[in-house]
C-alpha cells in the first residue's frame, strides 16, 4: 500500500533501513527462544544500543541519538513491521528515559542516561497498581519521607521490563491528603534492599515481553533520587502521556498496514471450492474495507506525528489518535484473523500474532474508554 509520507526526513530513512536490517537480523530469529524464556536477553539491549536505537530522541551529550520523535515513529514501525514482540525498546527508551532526560537534574542526567542509552542498565516505569488501573490520582504505594531519604512501600502489576530492570521510575504517593498534588516520581534501583519481582505475568499475547509485579516493602531510596519537585508527579506524567499514547498509534497504524499485505498474500494463494479465497466477493469487500481504513489511519497518524515534533500534540488529540488506530486494527485483524480459516489461528502466521499482541493497545496507555472520556471533555 502505497502512500506519499512526507512527514519524514532523509535521517528519518536512514535510521529506517538501519532498524529495519536490525530487527530482521537480531530479533526475528529469536523470537521463538525469547516467547519461551519470557523476556529478551541483555545482548541483544547492549546490541541495540551499539546500534543507535535506544533513547534516539535523548540529547546526545548523554549517549542519546539528539533526535526528535520522528526517529521514535520510525523504530515503532519498524519493529512492527517486523512482528517482532518482546523488546521494550520504546517503554525504556521513549516513555521512561524523557523523564529523566526532561525532568530530571544535571546530576541525575550525568548518573544515569549514559548507560540507559547503552543499553546496560533497563528502565522500567511503575504506575499501575492492583485495583486502582487507569486511576493515577488513586496510587496506593506511599513514599514517606524520612530525613535525607524516602521509604517505599506498596505493590506494582503489569509492569513492562518488571524482570529486566535496573531502574524503575515509581509513581508514588507522598501525600495523602493532596490528592493529585500529592504524587510524586521517585528513581529507585533494583538493587535496593526491599525491593523484589513478583512472578512474570502469563499474558494471552506478547510471550517475549518480561511483565511482572513489584513490590516495594520499607525501600529507602535517597531523596535525590525524586525526579522534579514533590507533588508535581501528576503533572509530569500528563505531560509525557501524549507521546505514549501516540506511540501506539503509530505502531497500530504498522501493523495494520503489515497484516494487510500478509492477508493479501494469503487469500490471492488460498484455494477453496474450486477458487482462491480472493475470488469470492466477500473477501474482496472486507479487505477493500481494511485498506480504507488502513489510510485513513496512516494519514491521521502522520498528521499527529509532525504535530508532535511541532511540540503541538495535545492531550486530545493523542486521544483521538490512539482510540482511533487502535480500535481499527482490532476489528481489522478480527477480519483477517477470519479470512485466513484455520491457519488465522495458529500462532506461525503473522496475523495470529497480531491478533493476540495487538489487542493490549486498547488497554495499556490507558484504556479506550478513558480515552473516550478525554475527547468527550471537549466535545
Amino acid at each position: 500500500m502505497h502512500i506519499n509520507r512526507t512527514v519524514f526526513r532523509d535521517d528519518h530513512e536512514m535510521l529506517r533501513t538501519t532498524a529495519r536490517r536490525f530487527f530482521e537480523r537480531e530479533c526475528v530469529p529469536c523470537q521463538a527462544e525469547w516467547d519461551k524464556a519470557g523476556r529478551v536477553d541483555r545482548e541483544t539491549w547492549l546490541k541495540a544500543g551499539k546500534h543507535g536505537l535506544l533513547c534516539t530522541s535523548i540529547p546526545s551529550e548523554y549517549g542519546g541519538g539528539g533526535g526528535d520523535f520522528g526517529h521514535v515513529a520510525v523504530l515503532a514501525e519498524e519493529l512492527a513491521r517486523a512482528g517482532v514482540s518482546g523488546p521494550g525498546f520504546g517503554v525504556h527508551s521513549d516513555i521512561v528515559a524523557p523523564y529523566i532526560a526532561r525532568i530530571g537534574n544535571e546530576e541525575q542526567k550525568q548518573k544515569w542516561l549514559p548507560a540507559i542509552c547503552a543499553g546496560e542498565q533497563i528502565l522500567a516505569i511503575a504506575m499501575s497498581e492492583p485495583g486502582v488501573g487507569s486511576d493515577l490520582k488513586a496510587v496506593r504505594t506511599t513514599a514517606r519521607r524520612e530525613g535525607d531519604e524516602y521509604v517505599i512501600n506498596g505493590s506494582k502489576t503489569f509492569i513492562t521490563n518488571g524482570l529486566n530492570s535496573d531502574l524503575i521510575v515509581v509513581v508514588c504517593t507522598t501525600d495523602a491528603s493532596a490528592g493529585a498534588k500529592g504524587v510524586s516520581l521517585i528513581v529507585v534501583e533494583t538493587t535496593r534492599e526491599g525491593f523484589r519481582r513478583g512472578r512474570k505475568l502469563d499474558k494471552i499475547g506478547l510471550h517475549a515481553q518480561d511483565t511482572a509485579e513489584l513490590f516495594f516493602d520499607d525501600v529507602r531510596v535517597p531523596v535525590a533520587n525524586r525526579l522534579g519537585e514533590e507533588g508535581k508527579g501528576f503533572a509530569y506524567l500528563m505531560a509525557e502521556l501524549p507521546q505514549e499514547r501516540l506511540s501506539i498509534a503509530v505502531s497500530a497504524a504498522a501493523r495494520l498496514e503489515t497484516c494487510l499485505e500478509h492477508t493479501l498474500g494469503y487469500v490471492k494463494d488460498r484455494r477453496a471450492f474450486g477458487q482462491t479465497v480472493w475470488d469470492f466477493q466477500n473477501t474482496k469487500f472486507k479487505l477493500a474495507d481494511i485498506k480504507a481504513q488502513a489510510i485513513a489511519v496512516r494519514l491521521m497518524t502522520d498528521h499527529y506525528i509532525a504535530e508532535h515534533m511541532r511540540r503541538r500534540l495535545t492531550l486530545e488529540e493523542s486521544a483521538v489518535a490512539k482510540l482511533y488506530s487502535t480500535e481499527a486494527l482490532g476489528k481489522a485483524l478480527d477480519e483477517m484473523v477470519q479470512l485466513h480459516g484455520g491457519y488465522g489461528y495458529m500462532l506461525e502466521y503473522p496475523v495470529a500474532r497480531a491478533f493476540v499482541d495487538a489487542r493490549v493497545s486498547r488497554i495499556y496507555g490507558g484504556t479506550s474508554e478513558v480515552m473516550r472520556d478525554l475527547i468527550s471533555r471537549k466535545l
